[in-house]
């Protein structure tokens, strides 16, 4: 039988608060079955957004309900358009494409060739979080990660409607 965790531990476990033997305890049990909503409704009272989370993306990326519509929303409030678009094309892009740029992050002999590959890193244009990093040939266009199934998420998973 899963445990079900009380708000507080999710919203200790979103802030990184948890004890590692808690958060480990919590990783290799079976979830429970309200803890989609627990983590929503947590995640709702630390943005403090009047805009409705529907699903979280990453860390810092949240598809929120705008007006009836889908948008993406960092964390610190800058908005990203449409969920079905791609979002790492709003943000800041810094490509590390040159041996010296790589060695800012890779000691020698580790250094990457610039000739195989190049560096992404996409960062918010609203507070300068590191949202996501991309590793791919020169070149090589961006990459959209996946565009969630919004509707059937909720009517076949989570058997709800789809929130307002």
């Amino acid at each position: 039988m899963p445990t079900s965790y009380p708000e507080e531990v999710i919203r200790k476990l979103i802030k990184r608060e948890l004890p590692w033997e808690d958060l480990r305890k919590m990783m290799s049990e079976f979830k429970d079955t309200d803890r989609f909503e627990k983590y929503i409704k947590v995640l709702q009272e630390l943005t403090g957004w009047k805009e409705k989370i529907v699903l979280p993306l990453s860390e810092h990326l949240m598809i929120v309900n705008k007006d009836g519509k889908f948008i993406i929303k960092a964390l610190c409030g800058q908005e990203l358009g449409d969920y079905r678009d791609n979002w790492k094309l709003k943000v800041l892009i810094y490509v590390r494409d040159t041996a010296e740029k790589f060695r800012e992050i890779y000691p020698e002999p580790l250094t990457p060739d610039p000739e195989w590959c190049e560096i992404r890193e996409f960062i918010c244009p609203g507070c300068g979080t590191l949202l996501d990093v991309d590793v791919v040939p020169p070149g090589y266009p961006i990459i959209k990660e996946f565009e969630p199934d919004i509707e059937t998420f909720y009517t076949k998973w989570l058997k709800k409607p789809l929130p307002e």
